[in-house]
């Protein structure tokens, strides 16, 4: 059986959630009193033990809404966990995002007598191996090295009492779906089992109907539609004057902290290093580079030494990264789900941002399917230097965008609100570093009241 959960809106505080004291002040900590409407949902049925299909959009605050009741239904477990196992499985696509939700069960079980290690390929097993030693409550792995070190019998799971899957649909973009159904065959069948993916296709749908059981059903938004505090804009240019552009919008003011999206390892690397000649102070992440390399740049980008980080898809999924005002994508993703997963990055724990897209006349069938796939048209701004006509008009004669209506109001063919003024030209000139709203009439939504965990 499953129990949908409508969770739009919460007047929820965390303390009337269930969870205990130590938790309690390791939340207030970090300085959250209002929980998201996933861990106002997901809480109180993950204490008791229920399976949980998730489906939400990154930034939603899905970390915490497993990661607390985890943490609390640990505190009630008799035992410790057996030398090599764990009582906790969280399977996750990225080093980046494994190294994330490690730090989050380090955060918010500080006050916790709990052990938890970390397994990702890309360093040496030496230290993930002794971790593993006496075993621990927590275990954060991707799906190559832990299968690896599984092999060599330095982590056994048949022990363990809760398996989350997380980023399900990027691990079947990245091709490990192989490899979960190989992990899975190895965890005991009574468990609690956790699943959350941002988009819903079949083969996760499928993954989903074999592993839980009598679940609940959270669903935050409708699957691939798009954080509604971001601010989409699209720039059509032709691919020679994309770099001019780039650098042009990162001179204003307004761009504090951006992340740069490229299609290839190689274009990352490029824009970086000709941001770097035009004074920016920029680095890029992709696979390529070692764990340690990527990790600094990491960390130099939330210190705020480097203020465009310019990222490849699989480097840059998962990443919660306060404060960053916009997301550039240089490239457009040629899957429609990564244009979500991209703009999430920003507008996260209830922040506002922005997110602007270059589009060459060799990306308008990509722009035309993130369209479909996010049910309305991305605002157009054609204020800029490097505006292409041609490019224009060539999306123009795919004809407009059909969104399905939206409950609290009707939208135009452009995607905006009834009401919002088309005006093809005469608007006012502004410079291209600037993300203030065409005249559109276009939704600023009002600032939060709370703080919300993230």
């Amino acid at each position: 059986m499953t129990i949908n959960i409508d969770t739009t809106v919460t007047n929820t505080a965390f303390a009337d959630l269930g969870l205990i004291e130590p938790l309690l002040r390791a939340v207030a900590a970090e300085g959250y009193t209002v929980p998201t409407p996933i861990q106002a949902q997901a809480i109180p049925h993950l204490i008791q033990g229920r399976d949980l299909l998730g489906i939400a959009q990154t930034g939603t605050g899905k970390t915490a809404a497993f990661t607390l009741p985890i943490l609390q239904r640990l505190t009630g477990a008799r035992g410790r966990p057996a030398p090599r196992g764990t009582q906790v499985l969280v399977l996750t696509p990225t080093r980046e995002l494994a190294i994330q939700i490690a730090d989050s069960v380090a955060t918010y079980g500080r006050h916790l007598p709990l052990r938890r290690a970390v397994i990702y390929g890309g360093v040496g097993q030496g230290p993930q191996v002794k971790a593993m030693a006496r075993g621990v409550d927590v275990l954060v792995a991707t799906p190559g090295r832990l299968l690896d070190l599984m092999q060599q019998g330095h982590v056994r799971l048949d022990g363990l009492g809760t398996f989350v899957l997380d980023e399900a649909d990027r691990m079947l973009d990245m091709g490990f779906i192989r490899d979960v159904r190989k992990i899975v065959a190895r965890l005991p069948a009574k468990r609690q089992t956790l699943l959350f993916s941002a988009t819903m296709p079949a083969t996760i749908a499928e993954l989903a109907g074999e592993l839980l059981h009598d679940c609940v059903r959270v669903e935050v938004t409708p699957s691939a539609t798009t954080v509604e505090r971001i601010a989409q804009r699209v720039m059509f240019v032709a691919r020679g004057d994309k770099r001019r552009l780039l650098g042009e919008l990162l001179a204003g003011p307004e761009i504090r902290r951006a992340i740069v999206f490229s299609r290839t390892k190689h274009g990352a690397n490029k824009i970086a290093d000709e941001l770097k000649k035009q004074g920016v102070k920029a680095d890029a992440i992709h696979g390529n580079k070692s764990q340690g390399a990527r990790q600094r740049t990491l960390e130099d980008f939330r210190a705020g030494r480097v203020r465009a980080l310019v990222a490849t898809d699989i480097a840059a999924r998962g990443l919660d990264i306060d404060g960053v005002t916009h997301i550039i994508n240089f490239d457009l993703p040629n899957e429609p789900e990564s244009y979500v997963h991209r703009i999430g990055r920003t507008a996260r724990a209830g922040a506002d941002g922005a997110a602007v897209s270059f589009c060459d006349a060799d990306e308008v069938a990509f722009l035309r399917d993130i369209e479909r796939t996010i049910r309305q048209a991305v605002p157009v701004d054609p204020e800029h230097r490097w505006h292409a006509d041609a490019v224009a008009r060539l999306h123009q004669s795919r004809g407009p965008v059909k969104s399905p209506p939206r409950t609290g109001g009707k939208k135009n063919g452009a995607g905006q609100p009834d009401g919002a003024k088309h005006r093809p030209g005469g608007r006012r000139r502004r410079k291209a570093g600037g993300f203030s709203p065409a005249p559109t009439g276009q939704h600023r939504p009002a600032p939060r009241a709370e703080h919300r965990a993230g």
